[in-house]
């Protein structure tokens, strides 16, 4: 008889996830890098207002940033094989300042949930120098995050584990 250990170590080993869903995935991620750099330098110099240019000031380097993880992500889904997309997700403008945070905290909450969901299936894949990456990119998210509800003086959106 077999030693279900060694079956369940067996189970437990198995990707969940194709390399080709990996890529989409990430593919998907970097659609919204793309949406956060375009929106991060139009809230950064549309932002009016003195209650603003502090958060202003700070989406200035969460573009940089944003940049930054944009390229990482393009090499990854390179070295997976892929190919990075050049779309971008769409971008809420408004005049009303503090419409286009909101947006921004909701768009960095998704993220951050969707990043968690990556470093999973990295893991999963015995990707742990992609999710190391990730787990960076994540952690900087959440600093966007905690800036956008500072700046809306709210609590950090909940991400629940999904």
């Amino acid at each position: 008889m077999a030693d279900p250990t060694v079956s369940r170590e067996r189970t437990q080993q198995q990707p969940t996830i194709t390399r080709e869903q990996l890529i989409e995935h990430l593919n998907e991620d970097l659609s919204r890098e793309y949406q956060a750099i375009i929106a991060y330098v139009v809230y950064s110099q549309a932002l009016k207002g003195a209650q603003y240019m502090t958060i202003a000031k700070e989406l200035e380097k969460h573009a940089g940033q944003e940049l930054q993880h944009a390229l990482k992500i393009s090499r990854h889904i390179d070295y997976l094989g892929g190919m990075p997309n050049a779309t971008p997700l769409p971008v809420v403008l408004s005049e009303q300042a503090e419409k286009m945070l909101r947006a921004d905290l909701e768009n960095e909450t998704h993220t951050v949930g969707e990043y968690r969901e990556r470093v999973r299936e990295c893991e999963a894949m015995g990707e742990y120098g992609i999710a190391e990456d990730i787990r960076e990119i994540l952690r900087q998210e959440q600093e966007h995050q905690i800036d956008l509800a500072t700046a809306l003086g709210e609590d950090v959106p909940h991400v629940s584990r999904r």
